[in-house]
């Protein structure tokens, strides 16, 4: 006896009709072709693309060559403030208090804090500035992004120049990074402004993983994050400072992929839409 093959569900017993099949059909091919579009890379993007790759590049070159290395030190401040910052979230998130952030002109710095989770503090400064960094890479994909992330990151710095007002070092970068973002607002409708969002969302992505390798291979610095963190919960502070580089690579890796999937207008649209959208020129 032929075994029996069971009606296809749906509304009536039997298979599909012609027109059933042709609708399941062109429902995932639509779905499919979705897919496909959200990852497709257009020519505004690969300029995107293009320029954080010539970001990496010079940041790597002048992170380590002497004398010309100083270019950079003002973005340095900027991400060293992002990365105080996120101790400082971190510490009030979890029940303490934040006596005070001073930043250190040979490119350091330091949160004092009273309570808190020292397992969440201590990564929180540099899982914290590389996901900021991610978040400002994904915005500097799109103009508007950048205005709206401008406006969270002035936020932030206020946030960061309320406890390190008594430092005037952290109050100089921090006015001269709001007055860099301000000022961007007014070129060319806010374009100019997500080439710097971009540029400070690479810078911040990268200080964790040339930060950490700087502190823990090339001069093994016995006082940093990791190290801590391992004196207080074991392993090492390489392993500590490697697995904090790979999730803060990770993070950079997202923002790529949601800017690309998100942001598809082309240069010209966002221009127009720029226009629209707190419009400013100069």
């Amino acid at each position: 006896m032929p075994p029996t093959i069971p009606p296809w569900p749906g509304k009536r017993s039997g298979w599909p009709t012609a027109p059933h099949v042709a609708r399941m059909a062109a429902t995932t091919t639509s779905g499919a072709v979705l897919l496909r579009r959200e990852l497709t890379v257009n020519d505004a993007q690969k300029v995107t693309l293009g320029i954080i790759a010539a970001y990496v590049v010079a940041i790597a070159i002048l992170w380590n060559v002497p004398y010309i290395k100083w270019v950079l030190w003002p973005f340095k401040m900027l991400v060293i403030a992002f990365h105080e910052f996120g101790h400082a979230l971190a510490c009030v998130a979890t029940g303490g208090r934040v006596k005070s952030i001073s930043l250190d002109p040979r490119e350091g710095g330091v949160t004092h804090m009273q309570g808190g989770r020292n397992a969440v503090t201590l990564p929180a400064g540099y899982l914290g500035s590389s996901l900021v960094g991610a978040l400002l890479t994904f915005a500097g994909f799109n103009i508007n992004a950048s205005k709206i992330a401008s406006i969270v990151v002035g936020v932030c710095f206020l946030l960061t120049l309320w406890w390190g007002r008594r430092d005037w070092l952290t109050v100089a970068t921090v006015l001269a990074a709001v007055g860099l973002l301000v000022g961007c607002w007014f070129i060319a409708h806010a374009e100019a402004l997500r080439f710097v969002v971009l540029f400070i969302g690479v810078m911040s992505s990268l200080y964790s993983v040339w930060d950490i390798c700087d502190d823990l291979i090339l001069r093994k610095v016995n006082s940093s994050d990791a190290s801590v963190f391992a004196q207080r919960y074991g392993g090492s502070s390489q392993c500590w400072g490697v697995i904090w580089s790979v999730i803060s690579l990770c993070f950079m890796a997202a923002g790529i992929v949601a800017g690309i999937a998100a942001f598809p207008q082309s240069a010209a649209q966002q221009r127009e839409d720029s226009q629209h959208f707190i419009p400013t020129k100069f």
